[in-house]
């Protein structure tokens, strides 16, 4: 039982920083295509934009895959990569056809 609760709160502390990256991350701000929140107009709720690949192409995707561990990586790759200070947007640096490939397994 004692395990059980340390897993439910490991999970509620890591659902909590996955949040706080993703906000750190998001390249929010009153610009043009963004709401009065600062989130983009284009992604509808529930989900993020991530930029991919040399291109940085961008791809919407659903906050559930923060709960992934594979997704988690792909995040702690982007942060050791590019940090969250910039003006691009969460940045995953990997080939697009990984992350297609990852995020479809994720589905």
């Amino acid at each position: 039982m004692a395990q059980n609760r340390k897993q439910n709160n490991n999970k509620q502390s890591q659902t909590t920083l996955l949040k706080q990256m993703l906000k750190r991350c998001s390249s929010l701000g009153k610009k043009q295509g963004y709401n009065e929140d600062g989130l983009p107009i284009d992604v509808p709720k529930g989900h993020f934009p991530v930029y991919v690949g040399v291109n940085r192409s961008r791809y919407i995707v659903p906050i559930s895959f923060l709960s992934h561990p594979e997704f988690q990586c792909l995040l702690q790759w982007a942060e050791e990569e590019f940090g969250f200070d910039h003006d691009m947007g969460l940045t995953i640096p990997c080939e697009e056809s990984l992350f297609l490939s990852l995020t479809s397994m994720l589905r």
